[in-house]
């Protein structure tokens, strides 16, 4: 039977096996997902044994993702750009490698039919999570997407790798001289129980805002939002099974439905 495994440290928490699995049931593909812990040094050892013993694919959680794009044969152009990769294929030897999280954003986002054709689009953060989305989004026509950093350069690198007219960059604080109609925040803060430092009235007047995380309650920047006035918070729970379903269709040429397998997770999450 086919392996497949998804890869971090830590990696008890992953819900990964489950919504691979609902997948596999759904589509009739004999399958088996598990989860690996991979010691913090052991990460390109792991992942070749795996390859040879046969195993099919996987998935990247953190802290692996930049390593695992250096250790592709091939990656793709989003993969690329995020500097990351979180779905391995293993075929012909190689070891090829995607990032599907952008697409999965986007779906959740026009799931929840939150419109980004023509839309002013804000992204908070410029990191890993926020590389790995720009292209994805600007696929969608968005009339501007704005990069929002606490340190600018590293907002503005991705701008100049990208070099798309709607892709500009500002600071925080500079938020303030626009008007958006989508935030999405893509910072680690909801994890640690901090907003990120954007002007109150930037969030208030947006119609949707995003954050990228998940958790039992609104997270801390949803709760904001909704509270500054936001008329929509949408957190990633739907982001989480989207790409997992597009690493799902790169593995097996099937696209699985995700409605099912996210009721019961949200159901599970209460």
């Amino acid at each position: 039977m086919d392996q497949y495994r998804v890869f971090g440290n830590p990696i008890k928490h992953s819900r990964s096996p489950y919504i691979h699995q609902a997948f596999a049931k759904e589509t009739a593909q004999e399958l088996t997902y598990q989860t690996q812990l991979i010691e913090l040094d052991a990460f390109e050892q792991d992942i070749k044994a795996f390859a040879r013993a046969g195993g099919k694919g996987g998935n990247v959680t953190v802290p692996f993702k930049e390593q695992a794009l250096a250790l592709c044969d091939q990656v793709s152009k989003r993969a690329s750009l995020a500097g990351a990769v979180n779905t391995l294929s293993f075929r012909d030897g190689q070891i090829l490698g995607d990032n599907t999280d952008g697409i999965g954003l986007v779906k959740d986002l026009l799931a929840n039919k939150v419109p980004l054709k023509n839309s002013r689009i804000l992204l908070i953060g410029a990191g890993g999570a926020a590389k790995g989305v720009v292209l994805p989004l600007l696929e969608q026509q968005p009339q501007q997407l704005m990069i929002a950093n606490r340190t600018l350069s590293k907002a503005e690198q991705i701008c100049q790798l990208v070099s798309d007219g709607r892709l500009t960059c500002c600071t925080f604080e500079q938020t303030n001289n626009y008007d958006f109609d989508v935030i999405i925040n893509a910072t680690s803060a909801s994890l640690d129980g901090h907003l990120p430092a954007i002007p109150e009235k930037v969030i208030a007047g947006a119609e949707v805002c995003y954050d990228m995380v998940y958790a039992k309650q609104l997270t801390p920047f949803l709760l904001w939002a909704k509270e500054a006035g936001a008329n929509k918070v949408i957190d990633g729970l739907g982001m989480l099974v989207a790409q997992a379903a597009e690493s799902f269709n790169i593995w097996r040429g099937v696209m699985p439905s995700t409605d099912e397998v996210l009721q019961q997770l949200r159901a599970d999450l209460t």
